[in-house]
């Protein structure tokens, strides 16, 4: 029988130890659970990001800042579609531009109900896979669990992916992930039959395939198809380079994949075909500043394609990634802190990350980092957070401090990702008991007052949350004159704002007839 996702204990995604191994043995088991735990939840949430006013940015169409508000049903099984949209980059100390969260997070789509985002189109890098479709099983990489799109066959028989096989032998590995049978040659046939079903397949059910690199070209969401074979070999060679024993060759070759993986999706493919995620995870524990700035940078960039997340948490990079948030340069603490944003758009990746120690590292950069490093915590940790295991997490981390000295900043940069990450956190029992021992209920209720229409309406949606079968709590917010600015929010507030702010006045008015 299969576990629910709440019931799997924390300590087997104990990712210090064998992390490869266990991304592979668990996956399939927490992409099952989790959409199980994700039909479970319904909640509603506004997140607005905001562009960090620290950096220079890229003079888009757009602006110099950029605002996004997610209105999210089933928070738990949002949907996170990575797009491509290079304008949108922060400029590192060297000049070059690369993604933050916030620009991660401005470039992704969150699909509501089936709903698009207004943002933006679907990105060319998603798989059409209409959600009544049902892939064969045998068509999908034991892996990553995605369509293949170029099977191989290893000594043992099993067919994989053969970008996921070739890091998992490039990491050091010599058995099969699926049998955990020892390989006895690392030889990786093509599956050509399977490749051929898989494409007729595809064709007669209009799917479109994945886009990668076969034979020199990359194959665009459109059907069109892109020579690279000219950048193969130079880019092979700079992804060598990464090994010198030079130290002044790893730092040129890392500086140019760094601004190599920040330009293009066709970079992003090529880096990682060329085998350059293993090694970029070992110079995350360099000697120097600049090699671990660059590393993370560079890992954080090619995390943007889909497909590369996968190979990312397989070749273990999640530890490292860790301390460089807790020990890194305040450049290299900010990409951390976004790179763990964009791994943990995968569901199954929120639990790993949520056990690694991430969290409180965050927390301390939330509370002590830079006004960029603030947001691009506080946007790794919201997405962290949908998972309920973690909420605990970041509760003992000492995240509702911080979030309350957020919320009674007199500068009020921050409100907004404040009320967002208490929206979240409400549900759980651990989170509402720190939230009221916190003295947050009369700041919560002066925004029902003074705040902006949408800190109004996150503010009456915790407070729901925390009166939720507690009259303890409903009867505080009834003796602190929360009935007034919550009579005003259910005739002048948003749409949600009212019906929360009804709900809450029905309570009130069951509390005072009993």
């Amino acid at each position: 029988m299969e576990k629910s996702l709440a019931n799997i204990p924390y300590d087997q995604f104990d990712i210090s130890e064998e992390v490869q191994e266990q991304v592979v043995l668990v996956r399939a088991q927490l992409r099952r659970a989790t959409e199980r735990y994700s039909s479970k939840n319904s909640r509603e949430i506004s997140f607005a990001f905001a562009q960090p006013i620290d950096k220079d940015v890229d003079q888009s169409p757009i602006g110099n800042r950029l605002t996004r508000t997610w209105h999210i049903e089933n928070s738990g099984c949002v949907n996170n579609k990575a797009a491509e949209n290079t304008q949108t980059a922060v400029s590192g100390s060297d000049g070059s531009k690369d993604h933050s969260a916030y620009q991660v997070a401005n470039e992704l789509n969150v699909v509501d109900g089936g709903e698009k985002d207004s943002l933006g189109n679907k990105s060319g890098e998603d798989l059409k896979k209409p959600d009544t479709l049902k892939i064969p099983d045998d068509f999908l990489c034991p892996i990553s669990l995605e369509l293949m799109r170029d099977p191989v066959i290893v000594a043992t028989g099993q067919t994989y992916e053969r970008s996921y096989m070739q890091r998992w032998i490039d990491t050091g590995n010599s058995t099969c992930p699926k049998t955990q049978q020892k390989l006895e040659h690392f030889t990786l046939t093509p599956n050509y039959v399977l490749r051929s079903l898989i494409t007729q397949w595809c064709a007669e059910h209009k799917v479109e395939q994945p886009p990668g690199l076969a034979n020199g070209r990359i194959k665009k969401s459109d059907g069109s198809f892109c020579d690279v074979s000219g950048d193969i070999a130079p880019i092979q060679a700079i992804v060598r380079k990464l090994s010198s024993r030079s130290i002044e060759e790893r730092r040129a070759a890392i500086s140019e994949v760094r601004s190599l993986s920040k330009r293009s999706t066709d970079n992003r493919i090529l880096i990682a075909e060329a085998g350059a995620i293993p090694v970029l995870v070992n110079l995350l524990t360099s000697e120097d500043m600049s090699i671990i700035e660059n590393a993370v940078t560079s890992i954080l960039n090619l995390s943007i394609y889909e497909n590369n997340k996968g190979l990312i948490m397989l070749a273990g990079a999640v530890p490292s990634i860790v301390q460089v948030l807790r020990a890194g340069s305040v450049e290299a603490r900010e990409n951390a802190a976004a790179t763990l944003f964009s791994l943990s758009l995968a569901d199954e990746n929120k639990i790993i990350i949520g056990a690694s120690g991430a969290i409180p590292a965050l927390v301390d950069l939330l509370e002590n980092g830079s006004t960029r490093g603030k947001k691009d915590a506080a946007t790794a940790l919201f997405n962290l957070c949908i998972y309920q295991g973690n909420k605990g997490r970041a509760v003992r981390a000492g995240i509702i401090t911080a979030l309350l000295t957020m919320l009674t900043d007199s500068r009020n940069c921050m409100v907004d990702e404040a009320l967002t990450i208490l929206s979240v956190l409400a549900s759980n029992q651990e989170a509402k008991v720190a939230i009221v021992k916190a003295s947050t209920i009369p700041v919560l209720i002066d925004l029902l007052r003074t705040g902006l229409p949408r800190n109004k309406e996150n503010a009456a949606a915790i407070l729901l949350s925390l009166c939720k079968r507690d009259p303890e709590n409903l009867a505080c917010i009834s003796r602190l004159g929360a009935v007034i600015p919550l009579t005003e929010l259910s005739k002048n507030g948003t749409e949600r704002a009212k019906r929360k702010a009804t709900s809450m006045l029905e309570h009130l008015r069951r509390l005072q007839q009993n």
